[in-house]
């Protein structure tokens, strides 16, 4: 199992636009968690988009203090979320090249960072909802209650059949 994932310069550059607001400037990504969490390379250091809290925080001096850290079981655990990611593994949930775990209903409206919340994403589906409801978060007060409807899409009205040689 990979905890961590590289994508196209073009796949962040997608997945990263709703998430201007946050200050990007001068960050390069560098690589992602397995959770869609982005690493990034800047000239004062490492920083990390946390997609769970919607926040970046400079980290580390230098990449080579990064990958220390992250080669440590206390590090996979505190940044890689190693031990919910094998638990997904196990539930049979293997992300593809190009996706992500992610949370079902993120943990920041009341979802549970448990197994049971995670599912395969797009790893720009992903980051970019998850950079939309953040974005959207910024101006709720502290405390304030927050109701979400989920629109089922329109049923299919009639069939199609389809018959070979026609």
């Amino acid at each position: 199992m990979e905890l961590l994932r590289r994508f196209t310069s073009k796949q962040y550059r997608y997945a990263l636009e709703s998430w201007a607001w946050i200050g990007l400037e001068g960050k390069e990504p560098a690589f992602a968690s397995l959770f869609g969490d982005i690493f990034f390379d800047s000239q004062d250091g490492i920083w990390v988009l946390d997609l769970v809290e919607g926040a970046l925080e400079w980290r580390w001096d230098d990449l080579e203090e990064c990958r220390s850290e992250l080669e440590t079981a206390e590090g996979q655990e505190d940044w890689l979320w190693a031990d919910l990611a094998q638990a997904a593994f196990e539930r049979g949930l293997r992300p593809k090249r190009s996706e992500i775990l992610d949370f079902a209903v993120p943990p920041k409206i009341g979802g549970e960072l448990s197994v049971d919340n995670v599912h395969v994403m797009d790893f720009v589906t992903g980051v970019g909802m998850a950079g939309q409801i953040h974005q959207q978060l910024r101006h709720v007060p502290e405390g304030a209650t927050v109701q979400f409807k989920m629109i089922e899409p329109e049923p299919r009205v009639g069939w199609r059949r389809w018959l070979p040689g026609r």
